[in-house]
């Protein structure tokens, strides 16, 4: 099966609208969390994920932040509100769509987390040290979370977690193998490793295979939807940049 990995949307609709239209020969989608906050077009968002086939979608932090589930004062000013503009946005049948995802998910040999194994909402998956912590707590081969917004494959090399990290190939193939491996597909929305394309990837689970996408989208349509809106300008101005 040929499946559409995407996470981190964070109510951009025009950057979705662009991995949807450039991915192809997909029969399912598993997103990883995180469909509001930050962005201008919640509800269009959850309304085309939604839509999708084959799909399986996670809650994340932000989107638990909307329906009231986690503290305001955990998060930064402007993703505060942010937050507090999507709240007064957001309609009835989003809330409620947000309200019935799960934090995880297992697929076979595929643990889907928002964060992490250990936290599926909130761990950040930063580095290997933190990667191997969660690989001593992982039930599956695999494992595919978002949250950090990077792209990045962390594959085990030792009996007790130890790993390291790899950067994302967009020329070719990973094999996924034998090895057990963490897996970020990166931002579709909010990317933030200096690169402002919407990134993506599909997964091959016959082939065991992993591609990694980017893809440009019109960055100005979006800022201007968020002005707006009168968000705050450096959430504006950093889609411009990917950090």
């Amino acid at each position: 099966m040929r499946i559409l990995i995407i996470s981190d949307i964070h109510a951009n609709l025009v950057a979705l609208d662009a991995v949807l239209a450039a991915a192809s020969d997909y029969e399912a989608v598993w997103c990883l969390g995180d469909l509001t906050g930050y962005g201008p077009n919640p509800n269009e968002c959850v309304e085309r994920v939604r839509s999708l086939p084959g799909l399986r979608c996670l809650v994340g932090n932000h989107d638990k932040a909307v329906l009231n589930e986690i503290d305001l004062s955990v998060f930064n000013g402007d993703a505060r509100a942010a937050i507090t503009w999507t709240r007064r946005h957001c309609t009835a049948a989003t809330l409620d769509y947000l309200r019935a995802l799960p934090a995880q998910d297992r697929q076979g040999d595929y643990t889907l987390a928002h964060g992490s194994p250990r936290q599926p909402v909130w761990e950040y998956i930063l580095d290997r040290f933190i990667a191997q912590d969660n690989f001593n707590l992982l039930p599956t081969r695999y494992c595919l979370v978002g949250h950090t917004h990077l792209p990045v494959v962390y594959r085990e090399t030792g009996p007790h977690g130890q790993c390291v990290d790899e950067p994302p190939n967009y020329e070719g193939p990973l094999d996924l193998g034998a090895q057990r491996l963490i897996i970020n597909p990166g931002s579709v929305g909010q990317p933030r490793d200096n690169n402002p394309d919407a990134s993506y990837a599909l997964l091959d689970t016959q082939a065991l295979a992993w591609q990694y996408y980017r893809v440009p989208y019109d960055v100005m349509a979006t800022q201007s939807r968020m002005r707006a809106a009168d968000m705050p300008e450096r959430l504006v101005l950093r889609l411009s940049f990917g950090w």
